[in-house]
């Protein structure tokens, strides 16, 4: 049996590893996707290697994960639960997408991963398989009860990596759980399950790895400029950049000005509410810049429908469904919003606030001798009308008044 595992170097994917050799006599090649987790990935293929593995492959997705997930995402306003900027979310698919291509190169018999039977995780890479490859077999150890057997705990999971020689950097008291990408970085467990604990207090300062504290931020604003093409951000304070590049320069900006931390309770899938704390500097940038410069281009009502259709979206993504024809229905309709979506947005970051300092675009909808009120308007706009306007649809107020009036009579 061969089997190909989404494989991440910390502790829990480093046992199942091992784990799957043993329990299915299997073969197991690992797979990562760089799609931004920096250090995390040094020495990922020896490690994974000396853990068990036939093989390691470690393949370059950041440019992938930006142009073809994160700014489609970002062009539709998905934001979950009006907070969460679905930065694990988005990268699950991704994953799972090059799991299956390697699968099928490999000839291997199934995929698996170390999402836990309580997480989102496990939703969203079998329901990706689910449609990209139906007839290959998903193994989640989690969900097996001999995996939870043998391993009730963090503790035993230490114990069986250090027996087996697997190096893993996790101790039984490591107060928290996290998941870096390109767009963010999760923390969750462990302290962070009270929601009454202080993530932001001094003592958790360390914890944070993409921004300052808002507080420790320069006393000094700083003025940054977003180029907008249907859609896309093509150039930050004048320089050309392709959506990585993008991502990479606003999350320097962000993380330097304290910006895109969130600390929610959010409702999973699976029906239980978890609390997690979130750091997307760049992204945060990004999800408000693209707002601003809509609200210059974007017809009212087009604006409306597509605001009406975010928590939608964004509830596909969070739930796993990408590669479903709803979101690809979805994701056409918006594409087709953002066909005048272009010009310039600047913006002023000061210690946790994104504060918009202009906007500019040769597709803008704004019209200063319409919108005055120094002056009529001119031949578009005649005040006078309005009477007429108000007065068709004050009529059913008007007649629903009267029949309470009546009713009371």
């Amino acid at each position: 049996m061969k089997i190909v595992l989404a494989y991440s170097g910390g502790l829990d994917t480093s046992v199942i590893l091992r784990w799957l050799r043993e329990n299915y006599q299997a073969e197991v090649i690992a797979f990562c996707a760089d799609i931004g987790q920096e250090e995390e990935l040094d020495g990922l293929e020896k490690k994974a290697l000396t853990s068990g593995a036939s093989k390691c492959i470690v393949e370059d997705q950041r440019e992938e994960f930006a142009g073809d997930f994160i700014f489609p995402m970002f062009q539709a306003g998905a934001i979950y639960e009006g907070q969460y900027l679905l930065g694990t979310s988005i990268a699950r698919p991704l994953i799972a997408k090059r799991m299956v291509e390697i699968a099928r190169a490999e000839n291997a018999d199934a995929i698996a991963h170390g999402a836990t039977g309580k997480g989102n995780d496990q939703v969203r890479f079998e329901l990706a398989a689910a449609a990209l490859a139906p007839d290959l077999r998903v193994i989640a150890s989690w969900r097996e009860e001999r995996f939870r057997k043998q391993f009730p705990g963090r503790s035993e999971m230490i114990a069986f990596a250090k027996a087996n020689g697997i190096s893993v950097e996790a101790t039984a008291q490591k107060p928290y759980s996290m998941d870096r990408n390109l767009l963010h970085i999760s923390y969750e467990s462990g302290v962070l399950e009270d929601p009454w604990f202080d993530a932001s207090s001094k003592e958790m300062r360390d914890m944070y790895k993409l921004s300052v504290a808002p507080e420790d931020a320069p006393n000094e604003p700083e003025y940054v400029e977003l180029d907008f093409d249907r859609g896309s951000c093509i150039a930050v304070n004048g320089k050309s950049s392709s959506p990585l590049e993008v991502l990479q320069t606003l999350n320097k900006f962000g993380g330097k000005h304290g910006i895109g931390r969130v600390d929610i309770v959010e409702n999973r899938f699976v029906g239980m509410k978890s609390r997690g704390v979130y750091e997307t500097p760049g992204g945060a940038i990004l999800h408000f810049a693209h707002r601003q410069i809509e609200t210059l281009t974007m017809d009212r009502e087009v604006m409306h429908l597509r605001d009406s259709l975010i928590p939608k979206f964004s509830t596909l993504v969070y739930n796993g469904f990408w590669f479903a024809p709803e979101r690809e229905a979805l994701q056409a309709l918006v594409a087709e919003t953002q066909r005048n979506v272009t010009g310039v947005v600047r913006l002023k970051l000061y210690k946790g606030n994104i504060i918009v300092a202009g906007r500019k675009s040769p597709k803008s909808l704004y019209d200063p001798h319409i919108a005055t009120m120094e002056a009529s308007g001119g031949a578009a706009y005649d005040q006078g009308d309005a009477t007429g306007f108000i007065r068709l649809n004050a009529l059913r107020l008007k007649v629903r008044a009267a029949v309470a009036e009546s009713d009371s009579g």
